[in-house]
């Protein structure tokens, strides 16, 4: 097996671990977590998957990020399926060690709507499409792989911090399916698979836009 797809599974599997477990590790011990240590974690986890994986894979660890550099041109057509088949995989093996370690929770860190499913739609939309911006930026001018990181990682706190209580601000198809299927909480499981990849992908044309075609690299 090709070490970037083994690295799109361990990023993802240690995205689902950390930040799904936090959520447990609060709703068990009494919110001593709380929702922004939750926030922190994600955004940690992402920013060391970045730092740790980049340069392997590129550390997209989300389906939604595979498919929008696919359609930006700046991922080759056979390594789509593989990285989402890989990212995928992470996160349902993630979920059934959580399912493991906490046997009676009933959500394992699901993404579950709060809010009327059309608003939760087109907020997910929004959260992936900022996440995806802030992606192709930070990557597009050279930066250095901590720089990367720490934009990326802030960028999916900051989304969770406001968004977190409504949708549970997946941005990520992976990490909604995982712990989806392992608690059985699927009704709303299309929303999660579909939103953040139209949100990511219309990032490409209006950051191309924005930055001209000199300022983002093929």
């Amino acid at each position: 097996m090709d070490r970037k797809y083994i690295a799109e599974v361990v990023g993802t599997f240690a995205l689902v671990f950390a930040g799904c477990g936090a959520i447990i590790v609060n709703d068990i011990s009494g919110g001593s977590v709380g929702h922004v240590g939750v926030c922190i974690v994600f955004g940690l986890v992402v920013m060391a998957m970045i730092y740790a994986l980049g340069d392997i894979s590129g550390a997209h660890i989300n389906p939604a990020v595979t498919i929008a550099f696919f359609f930006a041109k700046r991922l080759d057509r056979r390594l789509v399926l593989p990285y989402i088949i890989s990212q995928f995989s992470g996160a349902i093996i993630a979920a059934a060690v959580l399912r493991l370690l906490f046997p009676e929770h009933a959500t394992l860190g699901s993404t579950l709507p709060t809010i009327p499913l059309p608003s939760a739609f087109a907020m997910e939309i929004l959260l992936s499409f900022f996440l995806m911006f802030v992606v192709l930026a930070a990557s597009s001018h050279k930066q250095s792989g901590v720089i990367v990181a720490i934009a990326v990682g802030g960028i999916v706190a900051l989304n969770a911090l406001f968004a977190g209580p409504v949708t549970g601000a997946s941005m990520n198809p992976a990490r909604s399916l995982g712990p989806a299927l392992l608690s059985l909480n699927l009704d709303e499981i299309w929303l999660y698979l579909s939103a953040p990849v139209v949100g990511t992908c219309l990032a490409w044309p209006v950051c191309r836009w924005l930055q001209g075609s000199n300022g983002l690299r093929p």
